[in-house]
């Protein structure tokens, strides 16, 4: 029997995230996920008088493609994939994690080529740019292990995440966004933690389920070269399957100039990869009230209510851009609720949120008690 929190899932990417329409043709990428998710969706997205494509995908075989592929071989697999993402309105990618380590073998240089060859043109360059996407992963046990959750009790937990009522979210943020387009000067300080740098002229991006599922953010970006400090992370974070805890950074005149973490050499190989690497594309504050806890996915920790993450690599070109380029976009993240030793923002002098809740009046909409 299906689980009538699936058909409620595929309503909220189909209807609300992507808005199909009739003659919308959707991609739909499931990866790693059980059939009942891409069945359900396809089934709903015609339900909405669109055509839908499936592609069944797995991160064992993509790692098997990698370990012992070609340039060659990628470049083909680009080339067709950019074909089809080309002649599509819409993407829906939904991804499992049977393993969250499952890439974490491949070297550094088939990485790197996957990255330029296949991901970036046909997903960075096409699908961000010309349709409209949604992603989001899907629960599995190794999801609830990573969460530390029972599985039942993390699926009720997943499910409550993606089918909030988002439209009352994205009514909320919008002074957020607007206070953070209005802001220069911006502090942060926290336990380890004391940053300071400007966000001036960048505009700032509210994050409402549209392109993401969960979803529970306003990001923006530093001026690049503006950032000073250090800054103590206080989540583990997983990067091309490595996990890093601990990791600190050290600032100067928008450079990382220090990096440690329980895996030091692995994170300054990945800050070395190229020059915007060791410069920051995106800061960001995260609002879900659902989301509450790290379980190593950054589609959900970036979205913990309370938290804020800084990001080493790439700025978002089309909509918070700070001139940062990079092969990386590493979302890092940083809780500042009472049980991980608190911390304030401050924009222009005022504070903006201090021990994860909302100061002001107008933001205190975006409080967990009053988004749930």
């Amino acid at each position: 029997m299906l689980d009538p929190r699936l058909t409620r899932l595929a309503d909220v990417l189909v209807n609300y995230s992507t808005e199909l329409k009739p003659g919308d043709k959707v991609l739909i990428e499931a990866i790693d996920v059980p059939d009942e998710i891409a069945c359900e969706l396809a089934r709903v997205a015609r339900q909405a008088g669109a055509d839908p494509l499936v592609t069944i995908k797995h991160n064992a075989v993509l790692r098997a493609l990698l370990m012992h592929g070609s340039d060659e071989q990628l470049q083909l697999i680009a080339d067709t994939e950019a074909l089809r993402m080309k002649n599509v309105q819409a993407y829906i990618g939904v991804r499992g994690t049977r393993n969250v380590t499952e890439l974490s073998d491949v070297p550094d240089e088939r990485m790197k080529a996957y990255q330029r060859i296949w991901w970036r043109p046909v997903h960075g360059d096409i699908r961000v740019r010309q349709t409209r996407w949604v992603v989001l992963r899907f629960p599995s046990d190794s999801m609830a292990q990573a969460a530390n959750m029972s599985t039942e009790a993390f699926e009720d937990f997943y499910f409550n995440v993606c089918t909030m009522d988002y439209a009352k979210m994205s009514k909320a943020m919008q002074p957020l966004q607007k206070r953070m387009e209005a802001a220069d000067k911006v502090k942060i300080v926290g336990p380890g933690t004391e940053l300071a740098f400007s966000i001036k002229g960048i505009p700032a991006i509210g994050c409402d389920g549209k392109l993401n599922i969960p979803d529970g953010e306003v990001f923006t970006a530093p001026v690049r070269d503006s950032v000073n400090g250090t800054l103590q992370y206080n989540t583990p974070t997983v990067y091309n399957g490595i996990r890093f805890d601990d990791v600190r950074l050290e600032f100067k005149d928008g450079k990382i100039v220090k990096a440690t973490s329980s895996n030091t050499e692995a994170l300054n190989k990945t800050l070395d990869s190229d020059e915007g690497a060791r410069y920051i594309g995106e800061f960001a504050i995260g609002f879900n009230p659902y989301v509450t806890q790290p379980m190593l996915d950054i589609l959900f920790d970036e979205k913990i209510a309370g938290s804020f993450h800084f990001t080493p690599g790439a700025a978002y070109e089309d909509e918070a851009d700070n001139g940062n380029r990079s092969q990386v976009h590493w979302d890092m993240v940083c809780r500042q609720d009472p049980a991980h030793g608190g911390g304030e923002i401050w924009f222009d002098g005022e504070l903006i949120r201090k021990d994860g809740q909302f100061v002001p009046k107008e933001l205190q909409g975006l409080n967990p008690e009053n988004l749930k």
